[in-house]
């Protein structure tokens, strides 16, 4: 599918779905908890029907009312000898498979050819410190996982945040208690994520981010809870970028700056490029803003990889350089986000250097063009902003990947005036 983007500007308000990190996190929580748990607001897309619907095949059983899921969990008495099919959720993929490492069976997981890319070789090799065995393509999916998870002490690769916050879900069921040490980690804040859910859970741990050591004893059951989907933080990214580079003013409704998610730091980066952002009562309003107002900068996207692709293309549009620094793990997304980016912005106009950790992108005069979403939402998203602000009419290839996350995309930034269209 294509998505047509034509010049235009954006104004009125746009409340964003909810977060797909917390709504994966509750699945993989109500799988291990006892009782019925009630997720409010989840976000309902592709990714996130796809972990249900594998946590589904290893017992869970959801039942939906007035919007909310009630999960119910078999008591961590999960089935071994499934097949699970995580489409395209690579956060899903390494949760699955380490709870399944809980079992005393063997279990299978697979996904769609880009969840296939994605390296498991560092959780692999974690949960074999830990007493599993494991077999996989190359450290890639498929995978196969059997436990049960004995316990002990296990190195683990932080190039990815998602291997330690797997471990940490699956630790309490361990035989014995668990220890995970770090030489480095890349995006601390969505292992703060899964902190603050263990904490909803009653679920003991020790963690120290300064020596990068976590320690969950073992024989823990995790409580049922009832909990609400904030809205998402890294889906906000793009209504914001579309309001600060081509916006008459553009309220972003439900967001609560107090939650742990940090993408809302990047409200801070778009500030510093001098967008007017007034944050207060649950909401931000960007005040009318063109590209030729912003300038560019240097940020440090360690903590919020997923916001390199909206950065890049709000970069591209602005006059001036802008830095992309430090997110090398951006390289081992959906796509190679880096190298993706750099090349469709160079077809939009726009000067990009290629890091081995980030992006220097020059931009200020965009063209619209062909382009390719390489199938990631993100891409996808980022390309649109672009397009709003370029000359001409822009392309996008691969638009259906926006459902991954966001499957109101195109009718909600309508609503807001963009003139975007998907084409057959």
């Amino acid at each position: 599918m294509i998505l047509r983007v034509r010049p235009s500007r954006v104004s009125g308000s746009i409340a964003v779905p909810g977060s797909k990190s917390h709504t994966i996190r509750g699945i993989a929580a109500a799988l291990s908890a006892a009782g019925e748990c009630r997720l409010r607001r989840p976000l309902v897309s592709d990714d996130t029907l796809s972990v249900l619907h594998a946590a589904e095949a290893l017992g869970l059983r959801c039942r939906e009312e007035a919007g909310d899921w009630l999960l119910s969990g078999p008591g961590g008495r999960l089935r071994s000898g499934c097949t699970l099919d995580l489409g395209n959720s690579g956060t899903g993929l390494r949760f699955l498979t380490a709870l399944a490492a809980t079992l005393g069976g063997t279990t299978a997981l697979d996904g769609d050819a880009s969840l296939r890319t994605r390296p498991m070789a560092g959780l692999l090799t974690a949960l074999e410190s830990l007493g599993c065995k494991t077999e996989s393509a190359a450290g890639r999916a498929p995978v196969r996982v059997t436990g049960p998870l004995r316990g002990g002490r296990a190195k683990v690769d932080g190039k990815t945040s998602q291997f330690l916050s797997a471990l940490l879900f699956a630790a309490p069921l361990a035989e014995r208690d668990c220890e995970f040490v770090l030489d480095f980690l890349n995006e601390q804040p969505y292992v703060g994520l899964t902190l603050a859910w263990l904490d909803r859970l009653g679920i003991r741990y020790e963690a120290s981010f300064e020596e990068l050591r976590f320690r969950v004893p073992a024989g823990q059951r995790p409580a049922a809870f009832d909990a609400a989907v904030p809205a998402d933080f890294s889906t906000a990214l793009f209504p914001l970028a579309a309001a600060a580079v081509a916006g008459d003013g553009v309220t972003i409704e439900g967001l609560d700056f107090a939650d742990v998610q940090g993408d809302k730091a990047v409200f801070d980066c778009f500030s510093a490029m001098g967008a007017v952002i007034d944050r207060s009562g649950g909401r931000a309003a960007v005040a009318p803003s063109s590209a030729s107002d912003l300038r560019g900068g240097a940020f440090d996207l360690n903590a919020t990889p997923d916001a390199l692709p909206v950065m890049a293309a709000a970069a591209a549009a602005i006059p001036g350089e802008t830095r992309l620094l430090h997110v090398p793990q951006a390289r081992i997304k959906e796509t190679d986000r880096i190298r993706c980016m750099a090349e469709e912005l160079t077809k939009m106009g726009a000067s990009v250097e290629e890091l081995p950790d980030g992006l220097i992108v020059r931009g200020g005069r965009l063209h619209g063009a062909a382009v390719d979403g390489y199938g990631d939402h993100r891409i996808v998203m980022a390309l649109a902003v672009a397009g709003l602000a370029a000359s001409g009419e822009t392309q996008i290839a691969g638009a259906e990947a926006a459902s991954v996350t966001y499957p109101g995309f195109v009718r909600d930034f309508q609503a807001l005036g963009a003139d975007l269209a998907l084409l057959e």
